[in-house]
């Protein structure tokens, strides 16, 4: 039997197995799909927020700005792309100017540090590129972005290198209440655990709903957005808001780590997991990053995507105990990014308040080193090409990913099962051809490396075969 077990590895699920992994207890971590941080974590803005736009005294507010600066240790300690870019939410009239004072004062009461109030020509000369039109902004050098997906990894891969066990491919279909905890009944086969961390996203209801009274309504909501090439990597400096409204912080003009500037989101309710993108959302995305950055150049977009958000009718986030030994971390929607790590500890608190009593490790294991060949000086790279011949090799050509790194990620502790798994920690694939080149050959080295047939291999999730089958000369057709 297990101490705890949470339902679902995205963001909040890892940060949650990362903050339980320092504790001497079992620990198993039940995700649905083949990969973890393949749902919301994947696809959203990438940004750490300053913690500004939650009203004070709800645990949104909380736990974004106590998130955030857990965030800048993480990443540092977990070798985490982070960068304190800053952010900028913009006014363009002067009767939006009054929204950015009630930022102001909500960031001041929550505690975000350094918040500025700027005029049209100040905001301008931290961002060239801005509009015009801009007559003022509400400035956060707190804010940063980051890798999310990355992120959500690297505590992953920490909490199983201190014992968590991850069993991917595991859906959650039943649970039942037992003397000594819970059964639940998977995909995978029957689960034991005193305790369950409900971190299951967009299904956060039906599980809470197999264990107790219903409490909230999940409403997906779909953010669409465009991912442009690093010809427009340096368009704009900060993150660029605009004056949120009641349906979300709005589209916004961002910088990425990877070098890439990221356009959007949207906001429009959909059922389920609903991914598509549509001519409608890319083209309203599209024209309200115009009204930003007039300049940005959209014809440059390599990629459009969209996330889906696990809104709720509880306009906070749902962390509490839903009955004895079953904890909800529901309804997390943005700023969940932000507010992860201190989400997990949360997580854990409230374990401690239902009974969980484990004792702290003595010794945690708190390192991760990724090597990332392209940002090597030119001797170091010689060096390791040197020694390691693989990382001499060159499979993507955009993102210059070598064979090593692809090696490097195949044997880490949360090994990846498809192509789109080695591009999440490579970023083969990621570049301008989206995997044109490289594609087959990152398909053939999992393949190689996992012992598997290429057509076993998918693209993404459980099902995205690429190949169909083995010709007679047992070539993949």
């Amino acid at each position: 039997m297990y101490d705890v077990a949470i339902v679902g590895c995205g963001v909040i699920g890892a940060a949650t197995a990362y903050a339980l992994a320092r504790y001497d207890a079992k620990v198993v971590v039940l995700e649905a799909e083949n990969d973890v941080a393949t749902g919301t974590t994947k696809a959203n803005s990438a940004i750490l927020h300053a913690g500004y736009d939650p009203k004070p005294g709800t645990k949104m507010a909380r736990l974004n700005v106590e998130g955030v600066a857990l965030a800048a240790e993480i990443c540092e300690a977990l070798d985490v792309p982070r960068k304190a870019c800053g952010s900028l939410v913009v006014a363009f009239t002067e009767a939006e100017l009054p929204t950015l004072q009630t930022l102001l004062a909500q960031g001041q009461a929550s505690g975000v540090p350094g918040l500025q109030l700027l005029g049209g020509a100040e905001a301008r000369a931290l961002e060239p590129n801005l509009s015009a039109e801009a007559v003022g902004a509400l400035y956060a050098p707190t804010a940063a972005i980051v890798s999310p997906w990355d992120y959500a990894l690297a505590m992953a891969e920490v909490a199983v290198k201190n014992g968590v066990t991850l069993c991917r491919n595991t859906r959650v279909t039943g649970i039942e209440k037992t003397v000594a905890g819970w059964a639940l009944e998977t995909t995978g086969g029957a689960v034991s655990a005193r305790y369950i961390v409900n971190a299951a996203g967009l299904g956060a209801e039906a599980l809470h709903n197999l264990v107790a009274p219903h409490r909230f309504t999940t409403q997906p909501n779909r953010g669409e957005y465009d991912l442009l090439d690093k010809s427009e990597g340096a368009r704009v400096n900060h993150v660029v808001f605009q004056c949120p409204t009641a349906a979300g912080k709005g589209v916004l003009v961002a910088p990425t780590v990877h070098g890439n500037c990221i356009v959007g989101p949207t906001a429009e309710p959909v059922a389920g997991e609903d991914t598509a993108t549509t001519a409608a959302g890319i083209t309203a995305l599209e024209a309200a990053a115009k009204k930003s950055i007039p300049s940005v150049n959209l014809r440059a977009t390599i990629r459009s995507f969209a996330g889906v958000r696990a809104n709720t009718d509880d306009p906070d986030f749902i962390i509490e105990t839903a009955v004895p030994g079953f904890i909800d971390l529901a309804g997390i929607r943005s700023p969940g990014l932000s507010a992860a790590p201190a989400i997990g500890l949360e997580a854990v608190r409230l374990l401690q308040e239902n009974g969980f009593a484990a004792p702290k490790k003595a010794y945690f294991d708190n390192t991760r080193r990724v090597t990332r060949f392209a940002a090597l000086p030119p001797a170091e790279k010689a060096a390791l090409a040197a020694k390691k011949p693989a990382y001499g090799r060159v499979i993507c050509r955009c993102e210059t990913v070598t064979e090593g790194e692809i090696l490097d990620a195949i044997h880490t502790p949360i090994p990846p099962v498809s192509v789109d798994g080695v591009k999440r920690r490579t970023g083969a694939g990621m570049g301008r051809c989206q995997g044109g080149f490289c594609g087959p050959r990152v398909l053939e080295l999992l393949a190689k490396e996992s012992g598997l047939p290429p057509e076993k291999i998918p693209q993404d999730k459980a099902g995205s075969n690429i190949l169909l089958g083995q010709t007679k000369q047992g070539k993949g057709e």
